[in-house]
């Protein structure tokens, strides 16, 4: 599993991961929120061009294959109903709103009856 660098930064509406995942299309990057709703997963994969059976033989090879997995804690005020993404020049950008903040509770007054 190759590392995957990423930042995470909090904006006053919402938060935004930002993770560097060079060499792979659109197509082999996926987002997904887990079921409990708390946990953001990142994840894609580069696999080899299959080459070998045009008789192409590597003589160098540098770029990463493999797995790309990246889990993050969602914070509690995240609304993972609205999640979007966004790929472009190998940078995955995920941006997830926050929930509107609570309106305090107000303190109930119990009317007093005259007995």
């Amino acid at each position: 599993m190759a590392a995957t660098p990423a930042d995470v930064k909090e904006l006053p509406e919402a938060y935004v991961f930002v993770l560097d995942m060079p060499w792979l299309s659109a197509d082999q990057v996926r987002v997904d929120v887990e079921e409990d709703g708390r946990t953001l997963v990142v994840s894609g994969e580069r696999k080899r061009e299959k080459e070998r059976d045009q008789g192409i033989r590597y003589v160098w090879m540098e770029r990463r294959l493999g797995k790309y997995l990246k889990r993050f804690p969602m914070p509690e005020n995240a609304n993972v109903e609205k999640v979007a993404a966004r790929y472009k020049d190998g940078v995955l950008t995920v941006t997830v709103v926050k929930k509107p903040p609570e309106e305090p509770k107000k303190p109930k007054t119990v009317e007093v009856q005259v007995a």
